[in-house]
This record gives structure tokens, sequence and C-alpha cells, in this order.
């Protein structure tokens, strides 16, 4: 049975000052046809700015007393990564359906237990990945799946970083982000997912800590200094991400696919493809990368809820990026590969 879409109530747990993402996710899910009801913050300055923001809106101070008191349909999780799993699990055990900010998680258990949960209760899980429309990569999709002009893919190499301190926010607390790895690489991976769909063998992970940590806020509980990720697929495909806080050499960086017929490199901004021409020379194609598409994300949620559209963030795609990180972070503690069943 369809409903309108304005019936769909909406809110978000977490409205704190960083990048203000409560009120960009209430605004695009107003914008998608749903209806703001439900603002959860234990900071009450920040809860006074969402009333002002969304005047009709009501504020908590408590998940509890929200998912008590509140008829909020659909709630969208804002709050640190270590903090996602235990919230989504008491937003499905109350019958909400949920939206986590990425990552999902940090565990593959934590991810499990989730959907779980909510194929149980019958709800709809999903992860905010709202940069699976990003330009650089709707492009990438169309020229390299689509229109092949690399042939096949054989492996992706993904560089970003620099040399600076992590900064004194929980992004840089290993316990409670994840890793160096958990924010901008979970979209690198879900990038690659997308050019890569074959099934994954092994994960080899890679970490340095030491550098920063001393002068940090988090000391031994500090992000690595660097990073890496190595995911070995079927058919002779792999990929690998680096994140780095100590890297000097600042190269165009961003993401390489080298195929059986040439090269694609991207960036957010722009696109390189290089295929090999006569006598050794090289043809070179350079152009800009579409604008993104990120309201298609609550677009997709609010019809699937509404008319049973297909959901394009499955749960299970993911967690994806969320195991292979998991993965790579039992790897680099223990010293070696660690094989995976799950696709």
């Amino acid at each position: 049975m369809s409903i309108r879409k304005k019936d769909i109530k909406v809110g978000v747990v977490g409205y704190g000052g960083a990048f203000n993402m409560g009120r960009g996710h209430l605004m695009e899910m107003q914008a998608a046809g749903m209806t703001p009801v439900a603002v959860c913050e234990v900071d009450p300055d920040r809860r006074a700015v969402a009333a002002e923001d969304f005047p009709e809106i009501e504020t908590y101070a408590s998940l509890a007393t929200m998912l008590k008191k509140s008829a909020v349909n659909l709630i969208t999780i804002i709050t640190p990564h270590n903090t996602h799993a235990r919230l989504a699990l008491a937003c499905l055990k109350a019958g909400r359906h949920v939206v986590c900010e990425k990552p999902f998680a940090i565990r593959t258990t934590e991810c499990q237990q989730m959907m779980r949960e909510a194929r149980k209760r019958g709800l709809c899980l999903t992860t905010y990945h709202n940069r699976h429309w990003d330009g650089c990569i709707l492009e990438a999709v169309e020229q390299i799946v689509k229109k092949r002009v690399i042939g096949d893919v054989i492996r992706i190499h993904c560089r970003s970083g620099g040399f600076s301190m992590p900064g004194s926010w929980w992004r840089s607390s290993k316990k409670i982000s994840g890793g160096i790895l958990y924010d901008w690489g979970v979209h690198y991976l879900e990038y690659c997912l997308q050019l890569i769909d074959e099934e994954m063998l092994e994960v080899t992970g890679y970490a340095h800590n030491g550098i920063w940590a001393p002068r940090t806020r988090w000391k031994e509980d500090t992000i690595e200094d660097d990073a890496q990720v190595v995911v070995r697929f079927k058919n002779q495909k792999w990929m690998n991400l680096t994140f780095s806080n100590i890297d000097t050499n600042l190269q165009p960086q961003g993401i390489e696919v080298t195929g059986s017929k040439g090269t694609y490199w991207f960036d957010l901004g722009s696109y390189e493809i290089k295929l090999p021409g006569r006598n050794d020379s090289e043809r070179l194609t350079r152009g800009k990368n579409p604008a993104g598409a990120w309201d298609r994300y609550y677009k997709n949620v609010a019809d699937h809820l509404s008319r049973g559209t297909k959901l394009i963030i499955t749960p299970e795609w993911a967690s994806r990026p969320i195991h292979i990180l998991d993965l790579a972070d039992q790897s680099a503690r223990k010293g070696y590969a660690i094989r995976t069943t799950i696709r």
C-alpha cells in the first residue's frame, strides 16, 4: 500500500555545528517531499538553532524521549561513527526506518546486527551515500563501465592526503572514527566498487602510528599517520587505497583506473583518458566532470517508502566498504592478509 511522501515524517539525531549537517539533511528530505518533524540533540544551544531553522519542529534532548513521544517515521543518524550502530538499533527496535550517515558503522558485525533487525521488522535501512551521485563517478561509470573506453578494468589505485597533524575533533580519534580510512576512504571505496563488480577474495591492511600521536589531544588513540588497504578480487583484479597525514609528495591525487586498453584518472573536478597510439605515442583526452546529483539519494528513499521503488543504497551495498576497512584494520594488526567470503 502506497503512502504520500508528505506523510513520511522525518527527523535527525544530531544537529551539531560541524558542516551544519542536521539542517542539510532535513532540507534535502523536505525537498524530496517528506516532512521534517523532529530533532534530537544533546546541546541545548544547537536545539535552539534547530527550532530557528524549522519553527514547527519538535526538539528532544534524548533519543529515548524522541522515540517515545514523536510520531517520526524515518530517522537520520548524524553522530560520531562509533555510535551509528547503537543508535540505529534503538530506532529500528522502536519501529522506525533508518538512514545512517556514512560510514554505515565501524565493524562488519555491527552492520550485520542492523541488517538483521531491519529485516526482522520489515524496515528500511540505508546509508547516506550521497556521493554515489558525484559527477566524477557518474562520468567514470559512463566511460569505464558503459562505454568501456579502457577495456576491462584490471586495477584501481586511490591516493589522498598531505602532511598535517590531526586536529582535536573526534574524527582524529581511532576509537570514535574508526581510523584515517573511515572518512573520505569510505567514499573512495564506494566509487571503486561501482567500477569493479567482482567477488572479493582477500584484504590486506597496512598502518603506521606514532608520528603525530604524542602531540595530539588523543595520544595513543590518534588515527593512523598513514594507512593502506589492498583488496584482491576474482579474475585477477585488485584495488588499493592510501590515505596519509605524512605525505609531502603532493602529486595529483585522486583515483587511477588501469584497464586492458588504457588508463582513466579522475578527481572531483576532472578526468583524463590515456590510450596507446601508434609508435609508442599516447592519445590523451581531458574533460570536466558533470555536476553531481545528490538530490537523487533522498528522492530514492522517499520513492522507496511511498511507492516501493527499489532502494539503490541497500544496507548490503553500504556494508561492503565497512567489511573491507574492518578486515584491513585486522590485517594491519595481525600482519597478514585476511580471506573473505562476503562478496
